[in-house]
């Protein structure tokens, strides 16, 4: 397992032009101009913060683990980290980060896989991609309909998720803390989509999710 890398950001929240609570299990679906920062808040520790990004031009230009994986040569996102497209663009880049690694391999908790992770009986209870699903419905401006053909894997920000000696997945303790955050800068035009995960079946949140706060910067002069 890699250490965790920590950097302090340099931005007042006051400052911020923009400032919004995520309730858990719910959605938030903004648009982040090129050179505006983004920061996700973990408010109470340890909460998945299930995103997506989309070129705000082109919904069909999208983030890539794939890309973004080869492009670093790591599977954890943190500190300097480009977050590639399929068009093999950045679409923003790591510029702080005090949780230290977030997790683009696990994807986002759904109907299907709660029922087979945790037993039929938890197939009802809501998802990460039914609140994609939802974001993707409302979002006025796409120029094209947008459904679950537009959801590639996600990043889950503040989840860890390590890799096994044979390959495999381990939905693991979360490594974040109350207050710890992760900050990018926009490389493009980009809209973010946030699934404040409502997941109650593993320990990656302690069983408990708690809401997480985004904040956007315009560029510092």
């Amino acid at each position: 397992m890699s250490t965790l890398n920590y950097t302090e950001s340099t931005f007042a929240p006051e400052a911020a032009v923009h400032r919004q609570v995520i309730p858990a299990g719910d959605f938030w679906m903004h648009e982040i101009k090129a050179g505006q920062t983004l920061r996700i808040l973990d408010l109470e520790g340890n909460q998945a913060a299930d995103t997506l990004f989309y070129n705000a031009r082109d919904f069909t230009e999208r983030y890539s683990a794939q890309d973004t994986i080869r492009e670093q040569g790591a599977i954890y996102l943190t500190t300097g980290t480009r977050l590639m497209s399929n068009a093999g663009r950045a679409l923003l880049t790591i510029t702080a980060d005090t949780c230290g690694r977030h997790d683009t391999l696990g994807g986002a908790c759904a109907c299907e896989s709660n029922a087979v992770r945790y037993g039929h009986g938890t197939r009802h209870m809501h998802s990460c991609r039914q609140s994609f699903l939802l974001g993707l419905a409302t979002w006025p401006n796409a120029s094209f309909d947008l459904n679950k053909r537009d959801l590639p894997p996600n990043i889950n920000f503040f989840m860890n998720v390590p890799v096994t000696p044979d390959g495999g997945l381990q939905f693991d303790d979360g490594v974040s803390a109350a207050g710890r955050y992760v900050e990018m800068r926009a490389e493009l035009d980009v809209v973010c989509l946030i699934s404040n995960c409502p997941q109650l079946n593993n320990p990656c949140n302690g069983w408990n999710p708690t809401p997480v706060e985004v904040l956007i910067w315009n560029p510092e002069n």
